[in-house]
């Protein structure tokens, strides 16, 4: 039973070198396809880099250092692409008489009295349990606000733990705290301080 080994066709170690023939085929084409668009592209102009300032669309005293004198000729007359530069330089050529004296007294905007503002506390939250106010509290330390627990003797209800922030002394003072502490869902009650 002799077998005839070396006359076999190896299937497998043909596919095998036709795959790596395909990757390495593959891989010439991408690489000089890469290089052939990074060359046009450090040909072409771009779009982002002015090649030579030209000095009548430069505002005075802003020439550039490279051109002596600052004389700049591109012998191409376009219309700049921002205008206001020759506005505001037009409107500083005319001569504009600034009077010394004014004639007439401005008319200075009259301050009204600021109202007077009762400074006002924060309720956050009102519990008979100790423990509730204490959490409410740690919770609004961790957000980075000051609480204080006050005890309460309310006749015919007990004792009550109230969660408190303040005073503030400005109304705006007053409204931010509030808005944060909505933001971050807990609601509160303007309380007048006593």
């Amino acid at each position: 039973m002799s077998s005839n080994i070396g006359n076999r066709p190896s299937g497998p170690r043909k596919n095998k070198d036709q795959m790596l023939a395909g990757i390495l085929i593959g891989m010439v084409i991408g690489v000089s396809l890469a290089a052939a668009i990074a060359w046009y592209l450090m040909k072409s102009p771009s779009p982002f880099v002015q090649n030579a300032p030209v000095a009548d669309k430069m505002p005075a005293g802003m020439l550039p250092q490279s051109i002596p004198g600052g004389n700049v000729d591109s012998g191409v007359n376009e219309k700049p692409r921002f205008e206001f530069y020759k506005v505001l330089t037009d409107k500083q050529d005319k001569n504009i008489v600034v009077p010394t004296k004014p004639t007439d007294k401005p008319k200075t905007a009259e301050r009204k009295p600021a109202v007077d503002y009762e400074p006002h506390l924060l309720q956050a939250g009102s519990f008979q349990n100790v423990d509730d106010a204490e959490k409410l509290k740690a919770k609004l330390a961790l957000l980075g606000v000051e609480a204080n627990v006050q005890s309460a003797s309310i006749p015919e209800k007990g004792v009550w733990y109230r969660v408190r922030l303040g005073p503030y002394k400005t109304a705006e003072e007053e409204n931010r705290a509030r808005n944060f502490l909505k933001q971050n869902g807990v609601d509160s009650t303007p309380i007048r301080v006593q």
